[in-house]
């Protein structure tokens, strides 16, 4: 037997090894069976969240990570290069939260070293990492790919795409750990592609190139976790006001024509970052426990259809 298969052996998922358990019957039919908690309820109770790119006021790290904190997770660990509010939202977050440990940490997501030391922190104070929002990005070069060179594109790759692949590999290693607390392998890791890796025209080539790599990384990985209960998922955000967007944003309503953002999907406008978040919520929580290896577009349905003049069918 090769080091892959046994190692896929002795880290099965909870439903591999028990099963979906049987929820009984009401009259003469089953009832309903489930994997997840009540839902009503705190959506990741007692989970343990990393979350990078996380110091942006109007980032979607951050807007997530006050979704885990308002459902319960134990514990959020915000990362971030750029350390500038980290300190702001950890005091927002404990007045809001004060149930909640709130850690921050400031390091580059394409740097090994770091991203292992925070993972191992949260495996040595909470013996758990149940998931890893890896969400750090930059927007890279607004320019023809003919004028962009290759360190410029080396830069995009290194946060936006090895980033991703240290938090997968690092992330997955400490979700295979058990405990007493959990006794299975499980967690969750959800990255941040973009629309532009999913289309053409929605950014530049460097960073639509490392968008599709995070979009491959999650479907591969996925089936390389194969039987572990670690899922993988990549979050594909389309107009989003957020601190890389912002300013055009702004721009646009100076000058009168906010209407004209996002008119090229079928809601028309724009999104804030907690809409984006709240997908993160369900990706990070037990509810979307059969979800796996997906590129989940929150685009407005921009990447529904091809490209149309707004006002004419296509």
């Amino acid at each position: 037997m090769s080091g892959t298969a046994r190692h896929r052996l002795q880290a099965l998922s909870q439903q591999l090894v028990e099963g979906i358990p049987d929820a009984g019957s009401f009259e003469d039919i089953p009832k309903i069976r489930q994997v997840a908690q009540d839902s009503v309820g705190p959506r990741v109770k007692d989970k343990v969240a990393i979350i990078t790119g996380a110091n942006s006021p109007q980032g979607i790290g951050r807007a997530t990570a006050h979704q885990y904190a308002h459902n319960g997770a134990k514990a959020v660990y915000l990362c971030d290069y750029n350390a500038s509010h980290l300190a702001t939202h950890k005091r927002e977050m404990e007045s809001l939260y004060p149930g909640v440990d709130v850690h921050i940490r400031q390091f580059d997501a394409g740097d090994e070293p770091a991203v292992k030391a925070v993972v191992e922190d949260a495996i040595a104070t909470y013996n758990r990492v149940d998931i890893f929002f890896a969400n750090a990005g930059v927007l890279g070069h607004a320019k023809i790919f003919t004028e962009i060179t290759p360190e410029e594109f080396e830069r995009t790759l290194r946060c936006n795409t090895i980033g991703v692949f240290l938090a997968a590999k690092h992330a997955s290693i400490a979700m295979n750990h058990t405990s007493p607390e959990k006794p299975y392998p499980a967690g969750s890791i959800i990255c941040t592609a973009s629309v532009a890796g999913l289309r053409s025209n929605a950014g530049s080539t460097d960073y639509s190139a490392s968008k599709a790599a995070v979009v491959s990384i999650a479907q591969t990985c996925a089936y390389q976790l194969a039987g572990s209960g670690i899922r993988i998922n990549a979050i594909c955000p389309g107009l989003i006001e957020t601190g890389m967007t912002h300013a055009m944003f702004e721009a646009a309503r100076a000058r009168g024509t906010q209407r004209k953002i996002g008119q090229l999907n079928p809601l028309q406008r724009g999104a804030v970052a907690d809409e984006v978040a709240r997908v993160a919520l369900f990706l990070g929580s037990d509810e979307s426990s059969y979800v796996n290896g997906q590129a989940w577009a929150v685009c407005g349905g921009l990447s529904a259809g091809h490209p149309v003049v707004p006002g004419k069918l296509a």
